[in-house]
């Protein structure tokens, strides 16, 4: 096992992106007794709700369990992109005409609205138009590419290319994959700088962001919400839920519906330039379709690999997720057979039924969450949706509220139980979450 490590490799389980960043002072450990709007999660959902009912008056309060941000927030690939899921007859069958329609619109409306905060809010966080392109491990899978492609084109046109085989060269250097397709808008940034960014821009608005503040419980009063914390009790008007897959605690209808599913990543040590450029020509964003959904891009300083992927459907040592990680690396580029590697650790994506994001109450609880792997993007605007649904403002109206939120026959339980079964289907090349999905998801990751 130690032969991939570099001599100067950090702790396992310590995330690349964590190099070299201090603590954002201004944090709290005490909860203020009263407030609007309770905000459950300090990452990119929660923090985007703060900002927008700060802005709209609200006396706001974001508390997290652990420290703001060291969840999938900082340990996210940084990939940048809001398409369509599905293919629009999928969206179709699944929402009907209205609803597709509307999604496709939202799609690129989510990516505009989290890169204006990234330009408003003034944050640095690396990032880049980089362009990401998805690749078919299969010629089924080019064929569903082709399908989406056409759709996109009808609706937004200019914002995906079908790449055929011969020319994938242009994008990385491998004979693994059957084609692919482009999406030459989508971007790159670091996800802990740009979490700081927005945490930094909540508390100069004055909202408190309380770490270490775990809701133990949460009862119903008269003016709202009593919430119990291991530091207090928070009188709330209104509660909203931004833990995705990090949800715990008695917040069961929930779990119920959004599971947590670790995505594992790695960072190779510093890289020749010239082999960089071989690689990756393109220097794209780079997801597969395949059932193990391996994810890889350039480092922002332009030095290193990073690679992640489903190296377990179960929470693995990073040890072990390193391994396999870096086997698949060189399945991809046998190049990197002795390329050895600093950084192993991963992250939980929250994953719905549906691979599709959810916003909406139950019981009055607010909730924007089950990204499904694709939270940089949507997850900043639904927290800002979300805030607006709390605050009863027309502004959050959107069609996220008509996807499907269910649970599964194979998920009776709060806890995962299902995915011990998973776990030994994808050893086997199957991804047992798209089938329960009943349809294909191709290339979901943590971008």
């Amino acid at each position: 096992m130690a032969q991939i490590w570099h001599p100067e490799s950090k702790t396992p389980g310590t995330p690349y992106w964590w190099e070299g960043r201090s603590p954002v002072a201004g944090l709290t450990r005490t909860p203020p007794k009263s407030v609007d709007l309770l905000i459950v999660g300090a990452g990119y959902t929660g923090l985007s709700a703060a900002l927008t009912a700060a802005d709209c008056g609200a006396n706001v309060v974001v508390v997290d369990a652990g420290e703001p941000g060291e969840g999938a927030s900082s340990r996210n690939g940084g990939m940048m992109g809001a398409h369509p899921r599905f293919s629009y007859e999928t969206m179709v069958e699944r929402f009907g005409q209205t609803t597709a329609d509307r999604l496709y619109e939202e799609a690129p409306a989510a990516f505009e609205h989290t890169r204006n905060l990234i330009v408003t809010e003034g944050i640095d966080c690396d990032f880049q138009v980089t362009g990401r392109i998805q690749l078919a491990w299969t010629n089924g899978h080019f064929a569903d590419q082709a399908q989406l492609a056409r759709a996109m084109e009808l609706r937004s046109p200019g914002t995906a290319q079908i790449v055929p085989p011969e020319e994938l060269s242009r994008h990385i250097r491998t004979r693994l994959y059957k084609g692919g397709l482009y999406f030459p808008g989508h971007a790159a940034l670091h996800p802990r700088k740009f979490h700081d960014g927005l945490l930094r821009a909540v508390l100069r608005r004055g909202v408190p962001v309380v770490a270490g503040c775990r809701i133990d419980a949460l009862q119903r009063s008269k003016a709202g919400f009593l919430a119990e914390t291991d530091t207090g009790v928070i009188r709330a008007g209104k509660v909203l839920m931004a833990s995705n897959g990090y949800t715990t605690g008695r917040f069961g209808w929930l779990r119920k519906r959004v599971f947590p599913l670790p995505s594992f990543l790695i960072a190779t040590e510093p890289l020749p330039v010239d082999l960089l450029d071989q690689l990756a020509p393109g220097r794209r964003m780079m997801v597969e379709t395949r059932a193990r959904h391996s994810y890889f891009r350039i480092s922002p300083d332009g030095t290193r690999l990073l690679f992640g992927g489903r190296a377990s459907m179960r929470p693995i040592s990073a040890e072990r997720a390193a391994m396999r990680l870096h086997a698949t690396m060189c399945g991809i580029w046998p190049e990197l057979g002795g390329t050895r590697i600093t950084h192993s650790w991963s992250g939980n994506t929250g994953f719905s039924f549906g691979h599709m994001p959810h916003i909406g109450q139950h019981n009055q609880i607010y909730h924007a969450m089950g990204y499904s792997g694709s939270g940089v993007a949507v997850s900043p605007y639904l927290g800002m949706k979300a805030a607006y649904l709390a605050l009863d403002d027309p502004r959050g109206d959107t069609a996220y509220q008509a996807t499907a939120f269910k649970t599964h026959p194979l998920h009776p339980f709060q806890t995962p139980h299902f995915l011990r079964a998973a776990d030994l289907w994808y050893r086997f090349g199957v991804d047992p979450a798209q089938n329960m999905a009943k349809g294909p998801d191709r290339g979901s990751s943590p971008h």
